[in-house]
């Protein structure tokens, strides 16, 4: 039983064809404000993408009320819980794409990979036959992935083509698994290997957040924490809160160990932006330090 002072935390998102998405905005907006939820929702003429957060009743207003768009009445959700606000702000904002690929012919609706259930997921990337990718960017690998799996080693998802043409062969990888933080990316990214000849594509199925929330401890393949992009930072298994920080100045994840280097100092720097800091740049995020400290 979920405590009265507890928020949800709702990732969403389907792809659809969604040709209203400016008319779609206002309405939206207005309904999420009304029901006091703090988030960011993503439209695109191919879909919707959105992490929101706020009361039980609130978050299960606003999914009854995107679910009354009768392309949006299966809409998925996955949840978890936290006592402190990860949102600031709702916003509802439109886009080219709800997950940027920079490949608009590359389009889930028409042809994506094979779901695989949290359950059947230990048995496939067990398999030494299937190469295990992680479609997620290279500072997220870093806190936490699947035994086994490959880091592409990209900064951005526009980069995934380039890593697929460098890296992978389809006559030689002949079994692919894909797996992400919700889901989205792997949508895409199974969608476009199979426009690149791939025979069997596989993705998990809710992504990490589903793998962590159903598989118990006992039994998971997972190490480390997934990184997420609220004020909660990470989670671990079972979907509780994890133990980063985002550095103040550059926003890479910081565990406890990094503050212990001597590159870190609270507010200022961390051992991942402190080689590239100048002077200048230090006297910069001192002043900016300072105005938060009061500020807060």
């Amino acid at each position: 039983m979920i405590e009265k002072n507890i928020l949800v935390v709702a990732a969403l998102y389907k792809f659809v064809s969604l040709p209203d998405v400016v008319e779609m905005q206002a309405s939206v907006l207005s309904f999420c404000q009304e029901q006091g939820i703090k988030g960011t929702i993503l439209l695109a003429q191919e879909g919707i993408n959105g992490t929101i957060a706020g009361s039980r009743q609130a978050i299960d207003a606003v999914l009854a009320f995107l679910r009354t768009d009768p392309r949006l009445e299966d809409l998925e959700h996955k949840e978890s819980y936290t006592d402190t606000p990860p949102f600031e702000k709702m916003k509802v904002r439109l886009k080219r794409e709800i997950v940027t690929l920079g490949l608009p012919e590359v389009d889930p609706n028409e042809k994506v990979g094979t779901y695989i259930s949290p359950q059947q997921w230990n048995d496939l990337i067990s398999d030494p036959e299937v190469t295990v990718i992680d479609t997620r960017n290279d500072y997220e690998v870093k806190i936490g992935t699947f035994k086994r799996a490959e880091n592409p080693q990209t900064q951005i998802f526009r980069e995934f083509p380039e890593y697929v043409s460098k890296q992978l062969d389809p006559n030689k990888h002949k079994k692919v698994a894909l797996f992400c933080t919700g889901g989205i990316r792997c949508e895409k990214a199974s969608s476009y290997l199979l426009s690149q000849g791939f025979a069997e594509v596989y993705h998990l199925k809710g992504g990490i957040l589903k793998y962590l929330e159903e598989i118990p401890s006992e039994q998971s393949l997972w190490e480390g924490e997934c990184f997420l992009f609220d004020d909660r930072i990470a989670i671990r298994q079972g979907l509780e809160e994890g133990t980063y920080e985002l550095c103040f100045c550059c926003g890479h994840p910081i565990a406890e160990d990094d503050k212990t280097s001597p590159k870190y100092e609270q507010g200022i720097s961390c051992p991942y932006c402190f080689d590239n800091m100048t002077d200048e740049k230090r006297r910069r995020q001192q002043q900016k330090w300072k105005h938060y400290r009061l500020g807060k």
